[in-house]
């Protein structure tokens, strides 16, 4: 017979008493198993799941910009919950639930935090515990599935009820996980020391702050008499994420719209909510540069003695095209996505010592390019108050010797994020790229059915102007060469982003595989996708 504390807690809802069982501490569990009796516990050991055990995907900043990824990480945004509501997307970690739960998601464990759950496992006086705020009914059944592929065998797994067992409400996740520290506290009142494990700063303090109070009233009286003090440790974990391969990632924020679009048009959504789409808005188009390149040509940059490098951001990732998207007609005469162009550095220049460049033509000399720039270009650094735009005004250029008269090859390519925006009828695919709708009708002029749209660019020349000498092949007065045949494909980057009432990261592995995606998303594959770390126009480059 499982041994049990009878006295009654001072209230719970309403007012009713609370009585500390191991038979009522069991309903917190979304697990059928017995607990072990109150007489032999005297550890606490408390795991939390998302990036402290498990390697949990957050949402990709190379994807996503910054206000859609706060988006995701909101429960209220979707009919159905966001990014940490939807089990399909825990459920595509790495290849899929079907393929990782044979190999019991090699490579997505903490295996330090595992290595702590198996000894707690075999310590007879302590009882372990895994807790997530993740919703009861959506995720128990795949938690579960993926703890016992790893052979991990907690006394409880719990996650958030919709209502606890006594009836309470939840204002949040820290709301949820104290009411149940308090519980197992209260109930295994023997136990001498509690150890919980967690990666969010907010919450480690959030835990700290609780059991000091829980002491304080505990000494002075206030609470249950029969339970002493309990040394109380949390420990602060290194966050464990990565991501989803990027595709993958695109595929279930698209099925988590489509599934929140079709309960608005069912009539079984909360009155006032809107439709969502996937929206891309793309900062420029140009030839982009491999990464193995960069460092070589970042190389060319001749800094001035005592510069303070924290100052100085390295670049050298593309020569621009056009700002924004590019009309049709000009992606088409250079190749359109994918087509690949060799260049040469031919000279290195330092415009008013807060930006630095290389000159580049073509190889052969021939070939035709499109640059909105007078002269094609790649921005090697700039200062903090340098823009991209001033390399439009360069005129002095030096020479370079042989040894860094550097080739390389190029892709024609976009960098660009994705936004998730109310859905607008009638709203073409062009007008779509650009966020700020009162600035559409300007814009329409780019569109590639006007015959005199096109980019403005830096330097204040008028477009037709600029046109002239934009287009052409070895030099101003020739446009040769032909077309290059579309070959792109490599995989996205880092990780990065928002869990609900927590804050962005910059550690990670980034997992996701490799593959070619939808067409539309195609440079999302560009090795030097986000490379600046903006999402503004100082991203240009």
């Amino acid at each position: 017979m499982l041994a049990t504390s009878t006295r009654p807690h001072v209230a719970g809802p309403n007012g009713r008493a609370t009585y500390h069982t191991v038979t009522a501490l069991k309903r917190w569990s979304c697990d059928d198993k017995e607990l072990p009796p109150v007489s032999d516990i005297r550890a606490i050991h408390v795991f939390d799941f998302d990036n402290t055990l498990f390697a949990s995907p957050l949402p990709n900043k190379q994807i996503w910009n910054s206000a859609t990824l706060g988006q995701l990480g909101s429960p209220d945004m979707f009919v159905n919950g966001g990014w940490w509501h939807d089990a399909n997307i825990l459920s595509a970690t790495g290849e899929g639930i079907d393929k990782e739960e044979k190999r019991a998601w090699e490579g997505w464990w903490n295996e330090h935090i595992v290595s702590l759950v198996e000894l707690s496992m075999e310590q007879k006086d302590a009882i372990s515990v895994l807790l997530t705020g993740r919703g009861e009914s959506n995720f128990s059944d795949l938690i579960k599935r993926i703890a016992r592929s790893k052979k991990l065998n907690f006394d409880m797994v719990c996650l958030k009820p919709a209502t606890g067992p006594a009836g309470q409400r939840f204002k949040n996740t820290m709301d949820f996980k104290q009411e149940l520290l308090k519980d197992i506290v209260y109930t295994y009142k023997d136990a001498e020391e509690i150890r919980i494990y967690e990666d969010r700063v907010k919450h480690t303090k959030g835990f700290r702050d609780f059991f000091f109070e829980f002491n304080r009233d505990l000494m002075a009286g206030k609470t249950q008499p029969s339970r002493k003090p309990i040394i109380a440790e949390v420990i602060q974990v290194a966050e464990n994420a990565t991501q989803l391969d990027p595709v993958a990632e695109i595929a279930e924020i698209q099925k988590l719209i489509n599934a929140h679009n079709i309960q608005i048009k069912a009539g079984n959504a909360p009155p006032g909510t809107i439709p969502y789409q996937i929206k891309k808005t793309v900062f420029y188009t140009g030839y982009m540069i491999p990464a193995n390149m960069t460092e070589r040509l970042s190389s060319l940059v001749n800094l001035p003695a005592n510069a303070p490098k924290d100052d100085i951001r390295y670049l050298a990732n593309s020569i621009l095209i056009t700002p924004k998207p590019c009309p049709k007609s000009i992606l088409d005469k250079v190749g359109g996505i994918g087509a690949k162009v060799k260049w040469k550095v031919t000279g290195v220049s330092c415009f008013e010592n807060k930006l630095w460049a290389a000159r580049v033509e073509p190889v052969p000399k021939s070939t035709k390019f499109y640059s909105e720039n007078p002269i094609p270009t790649v921005v090697l650094a700039i200062r903090k108050n340098g823009r991209p735009a001033d390399a439009a005004r360069i005129v002095n250029w030096h020479p370079v010797p042989e040894s860094q008269a550097f080739e390389f090859d190029s892709v024609v390519g976009e960098k660009q994020m994705l936004r998730i925006e109310e859905e607008q009828a009638g709203e073409s695919e062009y007008e779509s790229y650009f966020p700020n709708k009162s600035n559409r009708k300007e814009r329409r002029s780019h569109d590639p059915n006007d015959r005199h749209g096109g980019a403005h660019h830096g330097n204040g020349r008028g477009r037709d102007d600029h046109r002239q000498n934009a287009y052409r092949g070895g030099n101003r007065d020739r446009g040769r060469g032909g077309n290059r045949n579309p070959s792109y494909g490599a995989r996205g980057g880092q990780r990065g982003g928002y869990r609900g009432d927590r804050g962005g990261g910059n550690r990670g592995r980034g997992r996701g595989g490799g593959g070619n995606g939808p067409s539309q998303y195609r440079s999302l594959d560009d090795p030097n996708n986000g490379q600046s770390g903006h999402d503004g126009p100082d991203a240009f480059y």
